[in-house]
């Protein structure tokens, strides 16, 4: 019978290993499948916003077809005055090319002009947001998963475009403001708003 020599302890004093990296010594990195890297960013995107929406306590649905808009968000509450049921419409885009904590109260995003102008339109009966995630170049730095959380790299960041001019002649440079974090409070209170008749 051969005898394997166990790998070498990793000293437990060294220096905490980087969030979603694996530690040097450990299982190689997962062979991934071929799925466009646009593509896997749509769907990280789409679990991010199903797991604010679980816990904000809104329901999903997506329009078939998509006409310009990802998702309907509906959330349900007493406190609501135009509806005890309120909806926004949301809009979904990432992005690997800005850094992660961008510095200053917005960072720029670019958006098609034909995009740009269903967000931006105004007034309208159902109002629109524009979510933009933040996620690092790397797929292996994306998920983290630990006994006790599941953390998803980077961030979301939400805004309302009403009324926004076009200003480039196929694109338009807007700016997302970086206090606008779309987490679960971010829903709650977006939905708070717009369900007293005012905007997100």
């Amino acid at each position: 019978m051969a005898l394997i020599r166990p790998e070498p302890a990793v000293p437990t004093g060294g220096p905490p290993r980087a969030e979603g990296r694996r530690p040097p010594h450990g299982p190689a990195p997962p062979r991934r499948g071929a799925l466009a890297g646009t593509a896997c960013m749509e769907t990280l995107q789409i679990g991010h916003l199903h797991a604010v929406a679980a816990a904000a306590g809104c329901t999903l649905a997506q329009p078939f077809p998509d006409h310009g808009i990802d998702w309907h968000v509906s959330h349900t509450a007493p406190g609501h005055t135009t509806d005890d049921e309120v909806t926004i419409k949301v809009q979904l885009k990432a992005t690997y090319q800005v850094p992660p904590r961008p510095p200053g109260a917005t960072f720029p995003f670019t958006l098609d002009n034909e995009h740009l102008v269903k967000l931006a339109r105004t007034p309208v009966a159902v109002h629109r947001i524009l979510v933009v995630m933040l996620v690092p170049r790397a797929r292996d730095d994306w998920v983290h998963a630990d006994h006790d959380r599941l953390a998803v790299r980077h961030c979301c960041y939400w805004t309302n475009l009403a009324g926004h001019p076009v200003t480039g002649r196929h694109r338009t440079t807007v700016r997302i403001p970086t206090a606008h974090v779309f987490d679960d409070h971010a829903l709650c209170e977006i939905m708070t708003r717009v369900g007293a008749g005012g905007r997100p």
